[in-house]
């Protein structure tokens, strides 16, 4: 779930960025695709380790 929620909000935040920075859509939808593969990595990767924590 909490890999869900860093995919949505790194594309979101990265479509926002692109757009304060005057790119066109195609920009917007590059930075999106890249902030959300990474958000959604460091979600994956925050979860698992927080699980191993935990059990």
């Amino acid at each position: 779930m909490l890999v869900i929620v860093g995919i949505v909000g790194g594309a979101t935040w990265g479509a926002l960025l692109a757009r304060r920075r005057k790119g066109n859509r195609l920009d917007m939808l590059q930075y999106a695709t890249g902030f959300g593969i990474a958000f959604g990595l460091f979600a994956f990767f925050a979860t698992v380790i927080f699980l191993r924590i935990l059990a």
